[in-house]
C-alpha cells in the first residue's frame, strides 16, 4: 500500500506543477516550496530545539492558535516553528510574530520528512484536526519526537475505520496522544485499539470567546451600520450570494455586510454585478498610494446611504461580527460551511446551507434553536424572519460557546510535560 501512497504524492506534485501554469493558488503552492530548505537554513538555527506546529490552512491555524500562544507564554524562551500545507494559510500568516519561522510544508516523501525534521529540530510536534502524513509521522516516531493531534475529530466514514484501512490506521499509531472534540471520536479510536486519547473539546471555542471579549474597533464598519439592524454574511460563495440578493431586496430597512471567502478580482466583480448598489470596503478607506488617479470620493461620501457593504480584503471578519444582529455563514452549498463559532461567540443566531454534517457545533446550535439550515430562497426568508423575532437565540449562541471553553488549558498542561 505504501507504494500506492508514494505514487499518489508524486502524481499530486505533477498535477500541481501543471496547474501552476494557469491557477494562481497552485502557483503559490509550487513557488512557495522552491528552495524551501535553503530558506529554512537561512532563517533558523538547526542546533536550536523548536516546538513545531503544523496547520493545513488558515482555519486550522485559528483553531490551534490558542494552544500555540499559551504555550509560547508559558514555555519561556522556547522557539516555535509553524508550517502550512495551503497557500491560504501561509500567505496570510507568514509574518506571524510569535513564530521564529513560518514555512510551507514540503510534500510528504521520506526524503522530505527526514530533511525537514532535521532542519527544524522539533522537541514536540503539534498537528491540528485533520493532517495525517505517513512519512512525517514515521520519521517523528523513529526519532522519538512526541507527536500530538489537537482538536481532532473522526467519523466512521474515514478510511481509518474501514476493513481495508490498515495502512491508514498505521499512521494513527505513530501519534503520541490525541486530543479530540467529541465522544464519537474517542470511541472510534478505541475501536482500532488506540486508547491514548483525551476528550478535550475544540480549541476554537477558546479562540472565539477571547476574540469576542475584546474585538478590535472598526470605525468605518460602525459608521456604515449606524443604528440599523445588520446581517453579516461571512465566507460566502456564489451560491450563497445569489440567495442573499433576494434577502437584500426584501429587507431594505436592514444593512447587509458580505465578506466573501474568495476576494479575487473576478469574484468581487461578480458580486458587484449581482448587487450593483453595494459599496466596497476599500472605497470607504482613504485613497491608497497604489490607487492611481481613481476617484473614490463619491463612494466614500455617500456610503452611509448604502444598504450593502462588500468586504474586499482579508482578516476583518472575526471582528466585523460585533456589529451584527444575524449572521449568514457561507459554504453550505459547497464542500461545507465555514466558521460558525466566530459569529456565535458574539451572541448571533446563524443561518447556513445544507452541508453542515461534519461540524458538531453547527448541529449543536441547530438543536438548541440558535441556528437554522436552509436549502432555498423560501427557506432563507423564513429563517431570517424567524430569527429576527427570536430575542433569545443570540443569548443561546453565546452561552453555548462560553460553556465549551477550557480545551486549551487541558492540552497545554500535557504538552508542558514533554517540553
Amino acid at each position: 500500500m505504501l507504494w500506492l501512497y508514494n505514487f499518489g504524492i508524486t502524481l499530486y506534485s505533477l498535477l500541481l506543477r501543471t496547474a501552476s501554469l494557469f491557477n494562481p493558488k497552485a502557483k503559490l503552492f509550487v513557488s512557495g516550496r522552491e528552495n524551501i530548505y535553503i530558506t529554512i537554513q537561512n532563517q533558523i538555527n538547526a542546533a536550536d530545539k523548536h516546538i513545531w506546529f503544523h496547520f493545513a490552512s488558515l482555519g486550522e491555524f485559528e483553531q490551534g492558535r490558542p494552544v500555540l500562544e499559551q504555550l509560547k507564554a508559558e514555555a519561556a524562551g522556547r522557539k516555535i516553528i509553524v508550517t502550512f500545507f495551503s497557500p491560504s494559510g501561509y500567505e496570510v500568516r507568514k509574518d506571524y510574530p510569535l513564530a521564529d519561522g513560518v514555512f510551507y510544508l514540503p510534500l510528504d516523501t521520506h526524503k522530505n520528512a527526514k530533511r525537514l525534521i532535521k532542519l527544524i529540530n522539533p522537541e514536540i510536534a503539534v498537528f491540528t484536526k485533520y493532517e495525517f502524513w505517513y512519512h512525517y509521522f514515521k520519521v517523528l516516531k523513529e526519532k522519538n519526537i512526541p507527536l500530538f493531534i489537537i482538536s481532532g475529530i473522526f467519523r466512521p466514514q474515514q478510511l481509518f475505520f474501514k476493513w481495508y484501512g490498515g495502512f491508514y490506521r498505521s499512521i494513527l499509531k505513530d501519534v503520541t496522544h490525541f486530543f479530540v472534540q467529541n465522544e464519537q471520536s474517542v470511541e472510534l479510536l478505541k475501536s482500532v485499539g488506540l486508547t491514548n486519547v483525551s476528550l478535550s473539546g475544540d480549541t476554537r471555542f477558546d479562540r472565539v470567546a477571547e476574540n469576542a471579549k475584546s474585538p478590535r474597533s472598526l470605525p468605518l464598519i460602525s459608521n456604515f451600520c449606524g443604528s440599523a439592524k445588520v446581517c453579516i454574511a461571512g465566507s460566502t460563495w456564489p451560491e450563497d450570494e445569489a440567495l442573499l440578493r433576494m434577502l437584500i431586496d426584501k429587507h431594505r430597512d436592514w444593512k447587509f455586510i458580505i465578506a466573501p471567502h474568495e476576494i479575487g478580482a473576478a469574484h468581487i466583480q461578480q458580486i458587484m454585478k449581482l448587487i450593483p448598489d453595494a459599496v466596497r470596503y476599500t472605497a470607504l478607506k482613504e485613497k491608497r498610494p497604489d490607487a492611481g488617479k481613481e476617484d473614490m470620493g463619491d463612494e466614500r461620501d455617500n456610503y452611509a446611504d448604502r444598504s450593502v457593504l462588500l468586504v474586499d480584503n482579508i482578516g476583518m471578519l472575526s471582528a466585523i461580527y460585533q456589529y451584527a444582529d444575524i449572521a449568514y455563514i457561507g459554504g453550505g452549498f459547497g464542500a461545507g460551511i465555514h466558521n460558525t463559532l466566530e459569529a456565535a461567540a458574539f451572541g448571533l443566531p446563524v443561518i447556513f446551507g445544507p452541508r453542515y454534517e461534519k461540524f458538531q457545533e453547527a448541529k449543536d446550535l441547530i438543536g438548541l434553536g440558535a441556528a437554522i439550515s436552509i436549502n432555498s430562497e423560501a427557506e432563507l426568508s423564513a429563517a431570517f424572519n424567524k430569527l429576527q423575532k427570536d430575542a433569545g437565540a443570540g443569548d443561546i449562541s453565546s452561552s453555548y460557546v462560553n460553556a465549551k471553553t477550557g480545551s486549551t488549558r487541558q492540552i497545554v498542561a500535557m504538552l508542558e510535560d514533554y517540553i
